[in-house]
């Protein structure tokens, strides 16, 4: 895991404004909650400036999240660097591609996902790819344990991975024609590989 710093100055924007109707989205999120306690929605709203923000988030986009909630800078600062879901320097203009690497993930192959990343996108993480297009970085667990190996792209996990279908999903963020997210196996969800093995209902009795 890499120290998460904000991206160097000379990369920072001036200034950050949301446009008119990520600010109507905004504000409908502060609304959900009581009067005084429109800090709860800071998760959201700095995920709606991450998505206007060509993927990452810019120390000008923290800071004006935090005046729109009314928040201090440091409060929101410490949010966005804690999460490795928020990206503090620029990313691939089609895909940031998130490996899991905890434990359950490295047993079942993730670091062949690794490599398919160091090999197609940037030898090192945090570095976009030579098109721009694509980048990557580990992360810690991500949620989707029993179907490892998988990775995170932008709002959606792939999940049950190999090398070649990890290339598979990566070829159809390049085209524009990203693949169904979740298992990239024949599974359901969670659910076993092959279908239900318990709970099934019992054979009426006298069948045969």
């Amino acid at each position: 895991m890499a120290v998460r710093r904000l991206a160097p100055k000379e990369l920072q924007p001036a200034s950050f404004a949301f446009s008119a109707e990520n600010l109507d989205w905004v504000k409908k999120q502060i609304e959900k909650y009581p009067p005084g306690r429109q800090a709860a929605a800071v998760i959201p709203v700095l995920w709606r400036a991450q998505e206007q923000h060509d993927g990452w988030i810019s120390e000008a986009a923290i800071r004006g999240v935090a005046d729109l909630l009314g928040m201090p800078h440091i409060r929101v600062m410490e949010i966005a660097t804690f999460y490795t879901m928020f990206q503090l320097s620029p990313v691939g203009k089609k895909a940031h591609v998130q490996v899991c690497g905890t434990t359950p993930c490295m047993l079942r192959g993730a670091g062949e996902l690794i490599d398919v990343c160091k090999h197609r996108i940037h030898h090192d993480p945090f570095h976009v790819s030579a098109d721009g297009d694509f980048s990557w970085e580990e992360v810690e667990c991500l949620g989707a344990c029993v179907n490892a190996p998988m990775v995170m792209i932008w709002k959606d996990t792939y999940e049950d991975l190999t090398p070649e279908t990890l290339n598979k999903v990566l070829d159809g963020f390049a085209s524009g024609n990203p693949p169904k997210p979740g298992p990239q196996i024949d599974r359901h969800c969670a659910a076993p590989v092959g279908g239900p093995r318990v709970l099934k209902a019992p054979e009426k009795a006298g069948s045969k």
